[in-house]
């Protein structure tokens, strides 16, 4: 039998504050002339979500940009 981490269920603000942070990640990286991929909006997905923290969903975007530590 596997054990599987729950995390606690984020709050609907804490939904709206993660949500609120990823658009103005998106727009900031907009300006610039990128467009983020289909694997980077889905781990941003998972942040809003509550499904990972701050810590992780910076750790799998620099390891999906081929960015060290």
């Amino acid at each position: 039998m596997t054990h599987t981490a729950t995390r606690p269920k984020i709050t609907p603000q804490e939904r709206a504050r993660r949500q609120d942070a990823v658009k103005a990640g998106r727009s900031s990286v907009r300006l610039e002339g990128f467009v983020l991929d289909e694997t980077v909006e889905a781990i941003y997905a998972r942040f809003v979500e509550g499904e990972l923290e701050l810590p992780e969903m910076i750790a799998q975007v620099r390891a999906h940009a081929g960015l060290a530590g």
